[in-house]
């Protein structure tokens, strides 16, 4: 009887023992994984752009509209010929139709107009052919000879550069970001003397794209900043 009630005893203190055990592992563990770091990783490309919209605005003022018309189709289609010799092609070349101002018509306007007519014509060129677009640019003073003047300053009519193959860039950036991120979490860990652990959570964040700066439209800046946090323990 007095045996039983020892060996009762014995496995009831090792049953107590056992669960002190896992109960401090418990912790342990919890406060491990209670311990992290959030950190930001940072990837930059820079990318020529691959498509450009030109829009080559002009305007014709008169009084008689039908004399109007007739020069602004003689203009389309002398800016259409001068981009066609120069390698653009019909599909990348739109024409808008004529915006007409009556100046008689304008209710604040309190001076008598010279002429009654303002018609803004638009042609635009839609390309992948960037470089050929932007040397084009450089010889209006072709389309000037012919008597045609293209307006430009308007915001209306600001040439636009777009990059459109980011697909093509995002997992090289990502994984560059991701790279950066751990880098610095490492560095984090070894100053507090602990050991970098599984990553706890992760955002990729979003990309951006913007122009590299004012004078280089025509080059954009990609960029991408992911944020991830990882476990720490000793």
């Amino acid at each position: 009887m007095e045996k039983n009630r020892i060996i009762e005893s014995l496995i009831v203190a090792l049953g107590l023992l056992l669960l002190g055990l896992a109960v401090r592992s418990g912790v342990k563990i919890f406060s491990e994984r209670d311990r992290a770091v959030n950190v930001k990783g940072l990837a930059e490309m820079e990318v020529p752009a691959d498509r450009v919209i030109w829009p080559l605005p002009f305007k014709e003022v008169g009084n008689d509209l039908n004399s109007l018309y007739d020069n602004l189709k003689i203009k389309n289609n002398a800016i259409v010929s001068f981009l066609k010799a120069n390698g653009i092609k019909e599909e990348e070349i739109s024409i808008s139709a004529p915006v007409v101002i009556d100046m008689e018509a304008e209710r604040y306007n309190a001076n008598n107009p010279t002429y009654r007519y303002n018609i803004t014509s638009v042609i635009t060129v839609t390309s992948s052919s960037v470089d050929q677009v932007r040397k084009l640019m450089s010889e209006q003073g072709e389309l000037l000879k012919q008597g045609i003047a293209v307006t430009g300053g308007d915001y209306q009519y600001v040439t636009q550069y777009e990059f459109t193959k980011l697909n093509d860039i995002k997992p090289q950036m990502i994984e560059e970001a991701t790279k950066n991120a751990r880098a610095s979490a490492e560095k984090f860990a070894k100053d507090s003397n602990s050991k970098l652990g599984k990553i706890k959570s992760a955002n990729q964040g979003q990309f951006s794209i913007t122009d590299r700066d004012a004078n280089t439209p025509y080059i954009k800046n990609v960029r991408v900043v992911s944020t991830i946090e990882y476990y720490l323990k000793d």
